[in-house]
C-alpha cells in the first residue's frame, strides 16, 4: 500500500503503547463487553473505550477507527467478554514490529445453556466448521495465520495499517473482516493467532437464531467472493453438498451415488462420539442433527448470496461514537 510503509516504520521505532477498544452496539442497546471491561480492568491507563451506536456495524467500526486515539484498534462485539490478560497478550504480540494484526478465539462460556454448549461444540469441531474451527477453541501455540483463524469479535489491528487500507468494506456484513484480512495478508504483512488472547461470547440462544447465523455466514462468504473475485473451493463445500443431495434424490436409483452420503454420515457419527468422549456431554448426541443442519443452511446462504449479487453499502446517518473511557481516566459513574 502506498504511504503505509512510512506509518508502519513509526510503529517499529516507538512500539505500540495504547489501545482503542471499539465496541459497536445497536442504538440504545446494552454492551455487556463495556460493562465487563469496567469491572476487570478499570484502572489501566493504556486504553480507551469507544462505544459506537447504530445499525451498520462495518460503518460503525470504520467511523470509530477514524476517531480513535490509540495506536492499536481492538475490535470487540458488544457481548465479547475479555480476560484480564488480553491487553498484555495483545501488547506482547504487537511488540514484534513485523506483526500487523493479532487475534484470538471466541470461547463458549460455561454459563451458556446446554443447547448453546452444543452449538459451541459444533462450531469448534473440525467436522462442523472445517478450517475455521479454531476461531471457537483455544488450540496450539501462538503462530502466524490467515483469516481462517481470526474473528472480528476479538481482533486487534495497528491503526496506521487500518487507515492505510481504508478499513472495512462497508458493503459487507458479515465477512467484512475476512475481506480486510485477505487484503492485508496479500500485501505480505503478518497476521498472528494467539489462543491466550481469547474472549468469552455466548452462542445463539435458540435453534432459529443459530440457523440464521449459519445462513448469514454463508451469504457473507458468497458476497465477499463476488466483491473480490476470489472463490475458495473449501468455503463453497456446503453448497456443493446441497447440490449433491438434490442430485442424489433425483437419481436415487443409482446406489453408488449414496456412497458419499454414507461416508458423511459415518464421519458425523465418529466426530460426535469423539466429542462426547472428550467432553462427557451426552447432549452432544444432538450434533448428529446439528452438523447436517448447519452445513445445509450455510450452503443455502452461499446460494442466496450468489444469486443476490454484489451487495451495496448500508449507511446509517444516525451513527454516534461515544468515548466511554479516555487514557488515564476512570470510567464515568
Amino acid at each position: 500500500m502506498p504511504g503505509y510503509e512510512l506509518n508502519f516504520k513509526a510503529d517499529k521505532i516507538n512500539g505500540p503503547s495504547t489501545i482503542s477498544i471499539i465496541i459497536p452496539v445497536r442504538a440504545g442497546g446494552y454492551a455487556a463487553a463495556c460493562e465487563h471491561i469496567k469491572r476487570i480492568i478499570p484502572g489501566d491507563s493504556r486504553y480507551e473505550v469507544l462505544l459506537v451506536e447504530g445499525s451498520a456495524p462495518s460503518q460503525q467500526r470504520n467511523l470509530a477507527a477514524r476517531e480513535a486515539r490509540g495506536e492499536i484498534l481492538y475490535f470487540l462485539d458488544d457481548d465479547s467478554l475479555i480476560t484480564v490478560e488480553n491487553l498484555d497478550e495483545c501488547f506482547n504480540c504487537m511488540a514484534d514490529p513485523a506483526v500487523a494484526i493479532v487475534g484470538g478465539p471466541s470461547i463458549t462460556p460455561a454459563t451458556d445453556s446446554w443447547l448453546q454448549q452444543v452449538f459451541g461444540l459444533a462450531l469448534a469441531s473440525p467436522f462442523g466448521s472445517g478450517a475455521v474451527n479454531n476461531r471457537y477453541r483455544r488450540y496450539g501455540a501462538t503462530r502466524e495465520t490467515t483469516d481462517k483463524e481470526l474473528i472480528l469479535c476479538n481482533l486487534a489491528v495497528r491503526r496506521s495499517l487500518f487507515m492505510a487500507f481504508n478499513g472495512f468494506d462497508e458493503r459487507l456484513y458479515p465477512n467484512e473482516e475476512n475481506e480486510f484480512l485477505d487484503r492485508v495478508s496479500s500485501a505480505g504483512l503478518k497476521l498472528i493467532y494467539t489462543p491466550s488472547m481469547y474472549v468469552f461470547r455466548s452462542q445463539r440462544p435458540t435453534l432459529n437464531a443459530f440457523i440464521r447465523q449459519m445462513f448469514n455466514y454463508g451469504r457473507g462468504r458468497a458476497q465477499q467472493s463476488l466483491i473480490t473475485g476470489s472463490y475458495s473451493v473449501t468455503s463453497f463445500i456446503p453448497l456443493f453438498f446441497i447440490v449433491y443431495l438434490v442430485l442424489s434424490c433425483i437419481f436415487i436409483k443409482y446406489v453408488l451415488l449414496l456412497a458419499p452420503l454414507m461416508l458423511y454420515v459415518a464421519a458425523a457419527f465418529v466426530s460426535t462420539l469423539l466429542i462426547i468422549g472428550l467432553t462427557g456431554r451426552v447432549s452432544a448426541l444432538l450434533l448428529l442433527g446439528i452438523f447436517p443442519l448447519m452445513h445445509c443452511v450455510n450452503g443455502a446462504g452461499l446460494l442466496f448470496g450468489i444469486l443476490r449479487g454484489r451487495p451495496h453499502p448500508v449507511y446509517d446517518d444516525s451513527v454516534t461514537v461515544r468515548r466511554i473511557k479516555i487514557f488515564g481516566q476512570s470510567f464515568p459513574e
